[in-house]
Parts: C-alpha cells; sequence; structure tokens
C-alpha cells in the first residue's frame, strides 16, 4: 500500500498574535528556530500587517533577519491583508508564501482587513500579480469556510461558487478555514470530497479550529476526504478571538501527528526535534497569554 504524504503547516504566528503581552523578538526567534528544525512543510512565522492592527507581529520582519534558515527545508509564510502588506512582503527572498485571509463572510471581511468582499477580491488579483513578479506564491485561506457568527449567508453551495471564482483567478493553494471552530465530519467530508477531485489544479488544505474533545473527528474526515495539507499549533495555541467558546483553538499539532501515526501517512517529521519545539512552545505560551 502507498504511504500518502502530508504537509504540516505549523503557525506560530497564529499561536501568538492573539496575546496582549509582547513576546520579546529573540523569544520569538527562539522558538521559531526549534520549529525549523523538525521538518514541517511549511511555518506560518508572521505578517505583514498594520501593527495597530496586530501589535504582537510588528516585528516579524526583525525575526525574519535573525532566523539560521541553512539547515532547514521548511518553507516561510507570512499572512498578509493587503497589497501594501505583499509589496513589503515580497521584498524578502526568504520567504516563499504570502497568505491572504478571503472571508466569504461579508461582515469578517470589514472587520479583519476594513474591505468588502468585491474589493477584497482586487486585492487578491494585485496579491497574485505581485506575488507573481516577486517569484512567491499565494495561499489564499476561505475564511470562515464553515459559517460565520453573524448570520451573513453560508452553505455548502457558497463555498463551491467561491472556490470556482478563485480557482478562475489562478488560485492554486486554497485552504479552508474554520474560523469558529464551528465546521462539522459530515460538512468537512463533504467540501473535501466534492471541491478535490472537481479542481485537480488547486492544493487544498484544511486550517480548521476546534475544541479538545472534536479534533480527531475533524482530522479523520479530511483526511479521509483527500485532504493532504493540514495547518495545527503545537496544543492548539492561539485560535480566532471571533470564537464564542474559550476552548476552541487551532488544530494541536501532536494530536494531528498521533493520527497520521496510526493512518501510517508521512509527514517527514523529527520525533526528537518536535519534542524539543513542544517544549519550547510551553515556555513561551505558560509565561505569555
Amino acid at each position: 500500500m502507498k504511504t500518502e504524504h502530508v504537509k504540516i503547516i505549523e503557525c506560530p504566528r497564529d499561536a501568538m498574535q492573539g496575546i496582549k503581552d509582547f513576546i520579546p523578538t529573540e523569544k520569538k526567534v527562539q522558538y521559531i528556530q526549534s520549529l525549523l528544525r523538525v521538518g514541517f512543510d511549511t511555518i506560518d512565522f508572521g505578517s505583514f500587517v498594520s501593527a495597530k492592527a496586530i501589535p504582537q507581529m510588528q516585528d516579524t520582519a526583525e525575526v525574519l533577519a535573525k532566523l539560521d534558515l541553512s539547515n532547514t527545508q521548511s518553507k516561510l509564510l507570512a499572512i498578509i491583508a493587503n497589497t501594501q502588506g505583499a509589496e513589503n512582503a515580497s521584498l524578502h527572498p526568504e520567504i516563499q508564501y504570502l497568505g491572504f485571509p478571503f472571508s466569504i463572510s461579508e461582515n469578517f471581511q470589514m472587520r479583519n482587513t476594513h474591505k468588502t468582499i468585491a474589493e477584497s477580491l482586487v486585492t487578491l488579483e494585485e496579491i497574485l500579480n505581485i506575488a507573481d513578479t516577486s517569484n512567491k506564491e499565494v495561499v489564499t485561506y476561505i475564511s470562515m469556510g464553515f459559517g460565520n457568527p453573524y448570520g451573513d449567508p453560508w452553505n455548502v453551495e457558497i463555498v463551491g461558487e467561491w472556490t470556482e471564482k478563485l480557482a478562475s483567478m489562478g488560485v492554486k493553494i486554497l485552504s479552508l478555514s474554520d474560523t469558529i471552530g464551528s465546521s462539522t465530519p459530515d460538512v468537512i467530508d463533504y467540501l473535501f470530497s466534492n471541491l478535490i477531485p472537481k479542481y485537480p489544479n488547486i492544493e487544498f488544505g484544511a486550517h480548521l479550529h476546534t475544541t479538545p474533545d472534536k479534533w480527531f473527528e475533524k482530522v479523520d474526515a479530511a483526511y479521509k476526504a483527500g485532504c493532504r495539507r493540514f495547518d495545527g499549533a503545537i496544543q492548539g495555541f492561539g485560535g480566532c478571538p471571533m470564537a464564542k467558546d474559550d476552548l476552541t483553538g487551532n488544530m494541536p499539532t501532536e494530536k494531528m501527528l498521533s493520527y497520521f501515526t496510526t493512518v501510517k501517512a508521512d509527514t517527514n517529521l523529527n520525533p526528537m526535534s518536535f519534542e524539543s519545539a513542544y517544549n519550547e512552545a510551553l515556555k513561551i505560551f505558560t509565561v505569555y497569554h
């Protein structure tokens, strides 16, 4: 039986961005450096957004300058919210991916980027062009992809229509994002099992938020439906402040790894290095929260 390869994207940026106390730059560097030794496909390490909007990430360029990338296979991803962020990130050759959260909830898109969905489509087009000229790839997140708390229209057909639109714009990596932890196994299964065969030129990912008791059924549904790209954060730290349940956090990386070990999927991670990074995470997130 062929071993399936699964890409794990570790998201320290998502884990750290909501923390009020500023984590010193050197601490961030030390933590991300430990993650770079693990073998993750990609590290979502920082963001080029307004320091006023996300103060914790104001030192992303400084963090990047201090990282030793000489012994890692991991690629770096930075989140951006507009063309200025894309231009700033594209100045750094060490960054391979620009991550753009495209919300299909009008309310959330306005809160997140102060733009309507229509305006955000224009922004995405510009970001795709910037990435093209600076030799980078764009990871587009369908944010609020599994529902939203604002009463904005949502169903699987709407997600399908937006996927069609983004595919027509040339989007090559599309991550379905469960911003508030509202995804259920049946919807996860339906979306991935229908979209993955329909768009063979798109690499689909799962950025799932979860409560501690629901992680297994979500990963299981996405994997069995054909998803091979998963975002996570050690111990599930972080998550979306919009989520109404305090227990909702990021998908815990260590739980996903236990699952992929069970189904004998290859993640290309070094267990000893992961344990070391896990311990570094505890040092950061038990002090700063």
